[in-house]
């Protein structure tokens, strides 16, 4: 039975015959082949590659294979010669019964491009079954009256083979009273006919026992037998009768066992026991015995055996009736079985791709054939794939259909895929069969690593310890297996003044960072680098992020001391007239810290006077003034201990030592530095002494000094307008109590001194550097002399020009 299917898709419900072109080819027809049945596995059947006109390996390159409709692998293919060969024994009567020829149908599918070749195999008979009769003795009731030349039909002998194989004769074991002859019946079959050749006597010989042989046409011929057991009857007038020679019926294929499909009757005018009939199936073969019984007193005909439509679509009964008498009546009965959906379809696959690689055109994944056992719409077929999904279904010719990818497939979107065939018939109700595919897609290298983000900022706190792990990195990859495998590297890079392998390292394997060696905030803030990832991939791919460290600082210098300078034999000395008001600048301690941010916040503290009422330190500015007005009984020397400490935590720190000598006028000389060894009562002595002298020379030096400031005034103003930034120290704006010097000390830039000490006669020079732009300079700020301006503070008085 050949089943039509139609494939269509749920998205579209179009014909497929227009999208043939090009891909499933028309079938063509390569010819008949033949093989006798019963040879033995890999017999020679023919040379495939010979008959398509191939060579061995181009058979092998498209992928040759052979399917049978019946999905059973009868015949393989020797990919190494070409041959065509049985796959096992063949049984021509199981696999087509009494049907002569013998023909199995099978397809040769080539791929690259796809190709089917329609072609036929037929079984040859050989005489491998003998004629067997259903009943080995049969019994003929035959009136004494009967009428010479009177013929008596025979159960005809069944025979497996087909042809010239099958039932050619039949002969009976010699007598004087019978004879055998052949008749051929509508259906192409001979059954044998006993004719009487001489009347027969009841009372001379009641019953006669005769021997029946059939012979079929084989070489050597095989024969069966059977007993003919003939029983001479007294006379019985009438036989009996059918209303009907031919009685027709049908019957579903799920009828159940035991339904009574008909019930035939015949009559006979006689009375008494020849009028008892008796009824029974005559010349019955085996398959219809094993399917029907009849009820020999009713005539009921009952089901035996299920029907299957598909196995065999029709049955011909021959039935019997004798009376008592032993005559008979024969009437046919037809019994047409009639189909219900009760095959679901069957999906044949010939060939499966279940790998596919990514970004690949137009792919075959599979090739399959659709069929189903039933007939009409009860074997009419649709066929489609879910929705969605990137490949297409198409038919080709023979109910075959091929799977393909619609286009090239990503593995990154989808890894996976799978298909659902959806095969249903057009019976009612429909019967389904599903496959499912299961596609993977491989990979290929067409994604290069990804980084997490463009740029990454990593903080360190300087003076860390060497090998510091100071942050990861990542990158991914949408690829995978070895394609995905990532190697982390540092990259070269030409804004480093250093090597960049002398600061950092990098985990290739998992894009740890760690630093090599301890890092110093003064001497680098920050930089940046940046840190390739490659993949393993063939070609590899590559990708970069920006790396930005930035040192964070510790608080790990202490503050300096600019001014005034330090000294280890001598604490440095500033004079105070004596008649200064409260409030008055007697000096300004200035102080820097290396260190930034908080750590560089600086404050001033006075520690230790010996007046501690007398002077007070500004803590924001370092400026030490005076806090009330000076009496003859202060001391002329005052010794000011003062600390300048940072905010960091923990907080640094450093002192300075300031020694003050207070002036009675601008005409007292010049007193010289104090011997801190010097005895305190001889202290007092020069004290007084000094008061004396102050007074004696106040008078003189009046007019002196008044000349004094007026040419002082005059310089210090053209000087002022000569020098570009002038030629005081600026003074910051600084909040609260601390002072942050361009982020490190009491100034609002960086600034650096040198103050000198000039020796002579009563005079002391100080000289204070301009401060340098922080911006012209790529090191520690203040480190460097670019301008001066020279203040002399006449007799030891420190004054500003501005």
């Amino acid at each position: 039975m050949a089943a039509r299917g139609t494939c269509v898709s749920r998205q579209r419900q179009v014909l497929f015959l227009f999208l043939l072109g090009g891909l499933c080819l028309a079938g063509s027809e390569l010819g008949r082949y033949s093989v006798t049945e019963e040879t033995e596995r890999g017999s020679f059947v023919a040379n495939l590659a010979k008959d398509l006109g191939l060579g061995v390996e181009a058979l092998a390159a498209k992928r040759t294979r052979v399917i049978f409709d019946d999905n059973k692998q009868h015949l393989f293919l020797d990919s190494h010669t070409g041959d065509l060969l049985t796959n096992e024994k063949l049984d021509r009567e199981k696999l087509c019964g009494p049907t002569e020829p013998c023909m199995l149908y099978f397809q040769i599918l080539m791929d690259n491009p796809f190709q089917i070749y329609r072609a036929e195999l037929r079984i040859l008979d050989i005489n491998d079954h003998s004629p067997i009769f259903q009943d080995k003795k049969m019994i003929l009731k035959i009136p004494e009256n009967t009428a010479v030349g009177t013929t008596f039909r025979l159960e005809r002998a069944q025979d497996s083979d087909g042809g010239q194989n099958g039932i050619q004769n039949y002969t009976i074991s010699p007598n004087t009273f019978f004879h055998i002859t052949i008749r051929n019946s509508d259906e192409g079959m001979i059954y044998p006919e006993l004719v009487l050749d001489k009347a027969l006597d009841w009372e001379e010989q009641p019953e006669f026992s005769l021997t029946l042989t059939a012979l079929d046409g084989g070489s050597p011929s095989r024969s069966g037998t059977a007993t003919i057991h003939i029983l001479v009857m007294d006379i019985n007038d009438n036989a009996p009768q059918f209303p009907q020679e031919l009685y027709e019926t049908q019957a579903p294929e799920n009828s159940p066992v035991g339904l009574v499909v008909i019930k035939v009757t015949g009559e006979d005018v006689d009375s008494g026991a020849n009028a008892e009939i008796s009824y029974s199936f005559f010349d019955a073969s085996e398959d219809i015995r094993a399917t029907f019984q009849i009820n020999p007193f009713s005539g009921e005909i009952t089901l035996k055996a299920l029907l299957d439509y598909e196995f065999i679509k029709s049955y011909k009964l021959n039935v019997q009736a004798v009376d008592g008498g032993g005559l008979s009546a024969r009437c046919t009965v037809l019994v047409r079985v009639l189909d219900v959906n009760d095959n679901a379809p069957e999906l044949i696959m010939s060939s499966l791709v279940s790998e596919v690689v990514e970004n690949s055109p137009e792919t075959v994944l599979a090739v399959f054939r659709i069929n189903d056992r039933d007939s009409g719409e009860n074997g009419e077929m649709v066929c489609h794939i879910q929705e969605n999904l990137p490949f297409l279904l198409k038919p080709s010719v023979d109910n075959f259909y091929i799977l393909m990818t619609e286009g090239a497939l990503d593995r990154e979107s989808r890894a996976e895929y799978n298909i659902t065939i959806t095969v249903s018939d057009l019976g009612t109700p429909r019967l389904t069969t599903q496959h499912t595919i299961t596609v993977q897609v491989s990979d290929i290298n067409d994604n290069a690593p990804a980084f997490n983000q463009t740029s990454y900022t990593l903080f360190v706190r300087e003076n860390n310890s060497p090998a510091l792990h100071i942050g990861t990195i990542s990158a991914t990859d949408s690829d995978s297996g070895s394609n995905a495998h990532i190697t982390y590297s540092l990259l070269p890079t030409q804004d480093l003044q250093m090597t960049l392998t002398s600061l950092v390292s990098i985990n290739a394997d998992n894009g740890q960072l760690f630093a090599i060696k301890a890092l110093d905030y003064e001497a680098l803030q920050a930089f940046e680098f940046h840190v390739g990832a490659t993949d393993r991939g063939s070609p590899e791919l590559s990708s970069q992020a920006l790396v930005r460290v930035v040192v964070l600082d510790d608080n790990d210098n202490a503050p300096f001391v600019l001014y005034p300078m330090q000294n280890a034999s001598a604490p440095y000395t500033e004079l105070l007239p004596r008649t200064a008001e409260p409030g008055y600048l007697v000096t300004k301690v200035v102080a820097v810290d290396r260190d930034s941010g908080q750590n560089a916040w600086l404050s001033f503290q006075l520690l230790k006077a010996t007046e501690p009422g007398l002077f007070s330190v500004w803590a924001h500015n370092g400026e030490v003034r005076t806090t009330r007005l000076l009496s003859e009984r202060d001391v002329p020397k005052h010794r000011l201990l003062l600390l300048v400490k940072d905010n960091g935590d923990p907080p640094r720190s450093a002192s300075v030592t300031l020694q003050v000598l207070l002036v009675d006028g601008f005409s007292q000389p010049y007193l010289p530095l104090p011997d801190l060894a010097h005895n305190p009562t001889q202290g007092e002595e020069d004290v007084l002494t000094l008061y004396l002298v102050i007074a004696l020379a106040s008078v003189s030096s009046l007019f002196l000094l008044s000349v004094l400031l007026f040419v002082g005034v005059r310089l210090c103003r053209r000087a002022r307008a000569a020098s570009l930034g002038g030629c005081s120290v600026p003074e910051g704006h600084f909040p609260g109590h601390l002072v942050d010097v361009s982020g490190t000390g009491t100034l609002s830039q960086s600034y650096q001194y040198e103050v000198c000490l000039m020796g002579g006669s009563g005079t002391n020079e100080f000289r204070f550097l301009k401060p340098v732009s922080p911006n012209l300079q790529p090191q520690f700020p203040g480190k460097e002399i670019e301008e001066s301006s020279t203040l002399r503070n006449s007799f030891g008085l420190f004054s500003n020009c501005n």
